[in-house]
């Protein structure tokens, strides 16, 4: 099973909600309560790549919906394409501004659905970071970083713990915090589906 078959989740559809996006505040607050991550302030969306002028359009009005925010503090939203060819709405905020990244990433998902693009929505992330004794010195050594994964066609999360030196997971960590989240987000049971999407805009900075 390749990654579009395991993001888009082929073999079980369900009626993609949105809404389960609004769960990531709260469960940023068990997170961090338990395991001291805290939000970067990061987010995206990835969707297959498109190409044509309905989805420049497209682009063009999410960017400029997300631009035109009074609140930003961060940099404008940014569209990337990673080197596996998929493409990512990246958005930045204040890492205490989580509700307002939660609803870049749900602006992002409705316009592509408004505007017929859902089969390309792949999943969306939200990125934390573990705490550090000061500007210089990390708690621990291991770098790493943290992501919660929505998968669009299944309507679930996923933890993504990878490391920063190389290609490694923190499997034990993501084990430990699905459980931990299990009553604030709809964890993915599937663990073949909890895809590494090495070097996501978003989870890699």
């Amino acid at each position: 099973m390749g990654l579009l078959d395991i993001l888009l989740g082929r073999t079980k559809p369900v009626v993609p909600d949105l809404d389960q996006l609004f769960a990531l505040p709260s469960a940023a607050v068990t997170l961090e309560a338990a395991t001291g991550f805290t939000p970067t302030g990061q987010g995206a969306v990835c969707f297959a790549t498109v190409e044509g002028s309905a989805f420049e359009q497209t682009h063009r009005e999410v960017q400029a919906l997300l631009d035109a925010d009074t609140d930003r503090t961060g940099p404008p939203v940014r569209l990337v394409r990673d080197d596996y060819g998929y493409s990512w709405l990246v958005s930045q905020r204040s890492p205490d501004e989580l509700s307002l990244l939660v609803n870049d990433l749900h602006a992002v998902n409705s316009a592509m659905e408004v505007n017929g693009f859902g089969p390309q929505l792949l999943c969306s992330l939200a990125g934390f970071e573990e705490p550090t004794n000061g500007p210089e010195e990390p708690v621990t050594e291991s770098g790493r970083r943290l992501a919660l994964v929505y998968l669009y066609k299944r309507g679930t999360f996923y933890p993504l713990c990878t490391r920063s030196d190389q290609h490694r997971r923190d499997n034990a960590l993501e084990l430990q915090v699905a459980a931990l989240l299990a009553d604030d987000l709809r964890i993915e049971k599937d663990t073949s589906r909890w895809f590494p999407l090495w070097d996501a805009p978003g989870l890699s900075g």
